[in-house]
C-alpha cells in the first residue's frame, strides 16, 4: 500500500492545475426587488451600447492578469461576429477583491453602462451586484457560485448542478441509477454532494450511499475502504467523484479499482472535466468513466479562432467573455430598448457561446449545453452529443 501512496501521490503532484480557480467560497446573494422579472435598464438601440468588463487585473497576481486579458480579447473577438450592434466596451479592473469590484461597478455605472459583465470571483460579483442593485443594472458575473445567483446577479460559469443534472440523466437512461456519491468534506465536496442528489431526485435515480472524506492524501486513503464497503453493501452500479485532477482524481482513480471497486461492474462518474489537463487520460482509473465537457466542435472553434487572433490559446474560462458579449449583441440585435433587462435575458431560446449553447434561468443560474464523454485508450470519446439547441438531447 505505502508503494501505491506514493506512486499516486506523485501523480496527484503532476496533475496540479496552474490556473485560477472560480470561487466558491459562500455569499449570500443580494435580493432585489422589481429585477426577478423584467428589471434592468432601457437602452438606446440606434446608439453603440456602452457595457462594462470588470477583470481581475492588478491583483499582483500574474495568473489573474492572464485570465483578465483573455476575458477582455475573448469579448472583442465576440463583438467581431455583431452584425448591426455597436458594443461600446469599458474595461474596468478590480484587482480580484469584493470592495474594489464594488467600486468599480458603481464607477461603470457612472459612465453610463447598461449592463456588467464579470467580476470572476464570487465575493467581488456579489459586492459588484449589491452595489449597483439600485441603479437597475444586471450583472452577468463569471463565477460558477451558484449561491451568489438572484436579484440581479447572474452566473455565466459552468455549475456543479448543470453538470449533474446531464450526467445523472443520462446515467439513468443507461441503467446506471442507484447512485454512491464520494466527496470532500470541503466547500466544493459539499456543494457537488448536493447537486448530484439534487440531479438524482429530478432524473428517477436513487443516492443508495455517500462517503465523505476529508481534503488530505491520507484522508482519501482513509475512504478507499469505506467506499468499498458502501458500493458492495447497497448494490450501486454507480460512483460519482466530485473530485478534480487538481486534487484526489489521481488518488481515488488508483486505489478504489485496486481495493476492488471494479469499474467494469460499478460505472465511475466524474463531476469535473477528466480531459484537463491531457495528462490525466493516461491515469489507469478513468478508462471508460464518463464525464461531461462542453460541446467539442464549438470550443475546439472558438480555440482556434482565438489562437488566429491572439497567438496564443485562450484561458480555460475565457471564453466566458465572449458568452457575454454573444448574449449582449443577440439580444440588442432585436432592436428593443428593453433588451437587457431580467426577462430579456432569461429568454428560453437562449444564446450561442464559445463552447456551445447556454441560456440563464430566472433564479440567476444557467444551464449550458454538455456533452457526455468517455476515456478509451486514452483518448476522450463523445457518448452523447451536446445539443445544438434547448429542448433537444440532455434538456
Amino acid at each position: 500500500m505505502i508503494a501505491v501512496f506514493r506512486s499516486a501521490r506523485k501523480a496527484l503532484r503532476r496533475l496540479v492545475l496552474p490556473i485560477a480557480a472560480l470561487a466558491l467560497a459562500a455569499c449570500e446573494p443580494v435580493s432585489i426587488a422589481g429585477l426577478a422579472g423584467g428589471g434592468g435598464p432601457k437602452i438606446d438601440t440606434q446608439a453603440p451600447v456602452p457595457v462594462a468588463l470588470l477583470v481581475p487585473r492588478g491583483s499582483g497576481s500574474a495568473g489573474d492578469d492572464i485570465l483578465a486579458q483573455s476575458l477582455e480579447n475573448a469579448a472583442r473577438l465576440a463583438m467581431r461576429d455583431l452584425e448591426g450592434v455597436e458594443i461600446d466596451l469599458r474595461v474596468y479592473a478590480t484587482a480580484g477583491n469584493a470592495s474594489t469590484a464594488a467600486a468599480q461597478a458603481v464607477q461603470a455605472v457612472n459612465d453610463g453602462a447598461k449592463i456588467i459583465l464579470g467580476p470572476v470571483y464570487a465575493e467581488a460579483a456579489n459586492a459588484a451586484g449589491a452595489a449597483v442593485a439600485n441603479r437597475g443594472v444586471n450583472v452577468l458575473s463569471f463565477s460558477n457560485n451558484t449561491s451568489i445567483a438572484g436579484g440581479n446577479v447572474f452566473v455565466l460559469g459552468p455549475t456543479f448542478q448543470n453538470t449533474a443534472n446531464r450526467l445523472v440523466g443520462y446515467a439513468a437512461a443507461q441503467g446506471r441509477d442507484r447512485i454512491v456519491i464520494v466527496h470532500a468534506q470541503d466547500v466544493a465536496g459539499e456543494q457537488g454532494r448536493a447537486a448530484i442528489s439534487q440531479a438524482a431526485a429530478a432524473n428517477g435515480a436513487s443516492i443508495v450511499g455517500s462517503v465523505p472524506y476529508v481534503a488530505s492524501q491520507q484522508g482519501v486513503v482513509s475512504a478507499v475502504s469505506q467506499v468499498k464497503s458502501t458500493v458492495d453493501g447497497s448494490g450501486a452500479n454507480a460512483l460519482f467523484l466530485t473530485t478534480s485532477s487538481a486534487s484526489a482524481l489521481p488518488l481515488l482513480s488508483q486505489l478504489l479499482p485496486e481495493a476492488g471497486v471494479r469499474p467494469d461492474a460499478v460505472q465511475y462518474i466524474g463531476l469535473t472535466r477528466w480531459d484537463i489537463p491531457p495528462q490525466t487520460l493516461s491515469l489507469p482509473g478513468v478508462q471508460g468513466g464518463w464525464f461531461a465537457l462542453p460541446d467539442p466542435g464549438a470550443s475546439g472553434a472558438f480555440s482556434a479562432r482565438y489562437s488566429a487572433a491572439y497567438g496564443q490559446a485562450p484561458h480555460p474560462i475565457g471564453g466566458l467573455g465572449f458568452d457575454g458579449i454573444a448574449a449582449v449583441g443577440a439580444l440588442v440585435s432585436a432592436g428593443k430598448s428593453d433588451a437587457l433587462t431580467a426577462s430579456a435575458l432569461t429568454q428560453g431560446a437562449g444564446f450561442r457561446g464559445a463552447t456551445g449553447v447556454f441560456r440563464l434561468n430566472r433564479n440567476g443560474t444557467n444551464q449550458r449545453g454538455l456533452a457526455v464523454a468517455t476515456i478509451r485508450d486514452q483518448q476522450v470519446s463523445v457518448l452523447d452529443p451536446a445539443p445544438r439547441s434547448f429542448g433537444g438531447a440532455g434538456f
